[in-house]
């Protein structure tokens, strides 16, 4: 199953982003993990930048070195630019639209929201995380789980509305209605020293 199982605070001092959400060791210890973390560290090659770029995509989204390699590889053979096809790929992942349309505080509970078959896609249950959704497909919280707890006090927090996704609360369902454009992704990260990195 693709999903990190490190120590998460450590990840995210390393880039000095809430990666898997808020975090306390940020603002406890806002200096990178290890021994020299606080001391100087001697410049970065261009190598490992690009490297730390794919890395921090990966853990974001939560996906492993193969299937985000064969995303890449995806985005490659479509039209246009492939950092921003990949971008939209990533996005496009069930696991991320119940992320974003709030039925999961976190990506990880909506990997397993879907995991354990809670989440339909057009009136079928789907539990592949990893499924891409297509323009127009309805996603929508399975009858039986709509009393879940954990989904209803997701829903009940002020979640951030997105321009390619539309919400109906009443039905707690949702419809993705595009891919998003690079500028509607909020996610800080440099697609283009990805590219870089897997053209070499």
């Amino acid at each position: 199953m693709a999903r990190f199982r490190g120590p998460k605070s450590k990840v995210s001092r390393r880039y000095s982003e809430p990666i898997f959400g808020a975090s306390k060791a940020l603002n406890k210890k806002n200096y990178p993990p290890g021994q020299h973390g606080r001391g100087r560290r001697r410049k970065q090659s261009e190598y490992a930048i690009q490297l730390a770029a794919k890395q921090k995509a990966k853990y974001i989204y939560g996906v492993l070195e193969r299937q985000f390699r064969n995303l890449f590889d995806k985005a490659a053979r479509k039209d246009g630019i492939t950092g921003e096809n990949l971008l939209q790929l990533l996005e496009a992942r069930l696991d991320n639209v119940v992320y974003r349309m709030g039925i999961s505080p976190t990506r990880r509970g909506a990997r397993q929201l879907v995991s354990h078959k809670h989440i339909m896609v057009n009136g079928t249950v789907v539990n592949i995380p990893s499924f891409t959704l297509r323009p127009g497909d309805i996603v929508s919280v399975r009858e039986k789980s709509k009393s879940l707890e954990c989904i209803a006090e997701s829903l009940g927090r002020p979640n951030k509305a997105f321009p390619w996704l539309e919400w109906d609360g009443n039905d707690k369902s949702g419809k993705f209605m595009s891919f998003p454009t690079r500028e509607d992704i909020p996610e800080n990260i440099e697609e283009q020293l990805i590219v870089e990195l897997y053209s070499k």
